[in-house]
């Protein structure tokens, strides 16, 4: 959205109109509003209220000193350092401009009495306490002006005023709001799903629930690599320690190719731990342990079902047909607690 930034100028007014010509000129070239003394001619008490409401107003705020102090409010200060006494009060963004040589200029354009000068030059060390150019001629300072405020505005971006129709209006600010309570809603939906499951799920087996997995392999001779026949058998494994087998794999994502080896190598595992004891099987080579395709596709929609897996979206190209799957943030959870390793108590 466009914005324009209104710019407080600070200055006595009849010595430095020349200067403050200038200065309107560079702030209108940089599409800011200017405001300043020329609102209030004849400065008063109860003008004072609303040259504050001004720079409150106003996103920036410029003092421009001379060779006069100007004259002096109720309180014993002038109302241009009253002025900018208040704009730092209030942590207005200030830039200062003295002149460089006051010197030099003419008798009409400095201050006449020793009281003054000295009010003058204590305001110069104050307005130098803080960021400060120095000018001569009002072209020279309607170019500092000009390059100080570029400067200013981005190191110090300000509110600044934009026009009423570009502004959204009530209904839509309200909608605005409804919808941002929308998504901080969504955010905590969000946030609690990575630590449950579906509400749906709760009934369907899962954690140290078992699941009857059958699955073919076959056995050969290990001294002459003969082949004893294809067997069938059948284990029972709890959902957790599936899980904990293909979870690392989707991770990022896996094809469904390499959830089933995944499957198949933790079937080979239980086979050699299992059989090589048994009779039937001694001096045997265990190889080709596969999981039938039902139960295959039982373990997928288990996992789905249970908010741990979910289909990768991830764009492919149009000859890639394969399925492929990964961790929801649930199951990333999930697979978290199960195979991080645990820290070990000292006995």
């Amino acid at each position: 959205m466009e914005k324009r930034y209104q710019v407080f100028v600070s200055s006595t007014f009849k010595d430095l109109q020349d200067e403050r010509q200038e200065i309107m000129q560079a702030l209108l070239e940089l599409d800011c509003i200017p405001s300043g003394m020329e609102l209030f001619p004849a400065a008063n008490e109860d003008q004072w209220s609303l040259i504050k409401k001004v720079i409150d107003d106003s996103d920036y705020y410029i003092i421009v000193l001379g060779g006069r102090y100007g004259s002096i409010g109720p309180d014993g200060l002038g109302y241009t350092e009253m002025e900018y006494r208040y704009a730092k009060e209030i942590g207005k963004p200030i830039i200062g401009f003295v002149h460089k040589s006051p010197g030099l200029l003419i008798a009409d354009k400095c201050e006449t009495t020793e009281e003054g000068k000295a009010k003058l030059e204590e305001f110069k060390v104050l307005v130098q306490s803080k960021p400060c150019r120095f000018w001569e001629s009002p072209a020279e300072l309607g170019s500092q002006v000009s390059r100080s405020l570029v400067k200013l505005i981005k190191t110090n971006p300000a509110i600044g005023w934009a026009r009423a129709d570009l502004v959204p209006d009530a209904s839509a600010a309200e909608e605005i709001l409804k919808m941002r309570r929308e998504i901080e809603d969504l955010k905590g939906e969000l946030k609690a799903s990575v630590q449950r499951g579906p509400e749906e799920s709760a009934h369907l087996a899962q954690g140290e629930d078992s699941f009857e997995i059958n699955y073919t392999f076959s056995a050969s001779d290990e001294k002459t690599g003969r082949n004893s026949g294809a067997f069938k058998s059948t284990v029972d494994i709890a959902w957790d320690n599936i899980f904990s087998a293909v979870s690392p794999l989707m991770m990022d994502e896996a094809n469904e190719a390499t959830i089933l080896n995944a499957l198949n190598a933790m079937l080979r595992d239980y086979c050699l731990e299992n059989y090589g004891e048994e009779d039937q099987f001694k001096g045997q080579t265990i190889a080709r342990v596969k999981i039938t395709s039902d139960d295959f596709q039982t373990i997928k929609i288990q996992l789905r079902a249970l908010g741990l897996i979910t289909k990768s979206n991830r764009a492919r190209s149009v000859k890639d047909t394969e399925s492929y799957w990964t961790l929801t943030p649930y199951g990333d959870t999930v697979m978290t607690r199960l195979r991080a390793q645990k820290k070990k108590i000292a006995s």
